[in-house]
Parts: C-alpha cells; structure tokens; sequence
C-alpha cells in the first residue's frame, strides 16, 4: 500500500478515465430501455434514486441530485406525463409532497436494474471478497470527498 503515497498524476488521471468510463457504460447499457419510453439520463437518474428512498420530498432528491427545482421539474412534468410517479402530501405538512413510483415506474425501474446489474455483478463475480470490499470502501472515500 506503500506505493499509493507515490501516485503520479498519469496514474490519477488514468483512474479517473476509468471511474467515466465505468459509469458511461454502466448507463450505457440501458440506452435502448430510455429510448423505449422516450426518456433520457436525467430521467433514468430520478427513477434510480425513487426506487432507492421511497416517498423522498421534491427538496430531498433535489438535494440528491444536485439540481434546481426548475431542472428537476421538467424530469418530474415528463414522468407524470409518462404515469410513472405519483405524489402524496406530507400527513403533517400539507406543503411537502413525496414521490413514488407507481407500478409502471417499478416497471421502468426493474428493467433498466436488471441489465445494469449484469455489467455490475459479473465484475464483482470476477473479484475476490477482498478487492470488492476494498473497491466499496474507495468508492465511499471518494464520494465523502
């Protein structure tokens, strides 16, 4: 672990290459499910997200996101369009509203996991225990920043 303290810029920046490309294919397989129900990214990003926090407030994902209201409206207009949400006031603050997917967004949901979970699991199929613990607990550090 000694050599970690060295890294070169070369080899950060190679890393990073790998994190985009990881998460471009990672996304990338699903591209043909979007495209089906005329969806895009953003959509997808939301859908994830409502099927991880059931019933999270608009300010919630919103935080989640790292977008505006406005931005996230716009997702929010289209997968009402599509009937794929729905919203329930808040029992104590009728101004709070959560979000949920209906069955037609579980539907969305399962069918963009289940070819996302392919890529995913059969990289950690052809790990050992150790490097997939590792490899979460790096992911953890970057995200914490």
């Amino acid at each position: 672990m000694k050599e970690l303290l060295y890294l070169k810029d070369d080899q950060l920046k190679d890393l990073i290459e790998k994190l985009f490309i990881s998460y471009r294919e990672t996304f990338s397989d699903s591209k043909h499910i979007l495209h089906k129900y005329s969806i895009g990214l953003a959509h997808q990003k939301v859908i994830h997200l409502l099927s991880m926090y059931d019933g999270i407030s608009i300010t919630g994902l919103m935080k989640k996101l790292k977008i505006t209201k406005q931005s996230l409206n716009r997702v929010l207009k289209d997968l009402i369009k599509l009937e794929l949400i729905i919203f329930k006031k808040d029992d104590q603050d009728s101004i709070i509203k959560h979000i949920f997917l209906n069955e037609s967004g579980k539907k969305i949901f399962d069918e963009i996991f289940k070819i996302q979970k392919k890529r995913i699991y059969n990289a950690l199929l052809n790990s050992s225990s150790e490097e997939v613990l590792n490899f979460d607990n790096v992911l953890k550090k970057i995200i914490n920043g």
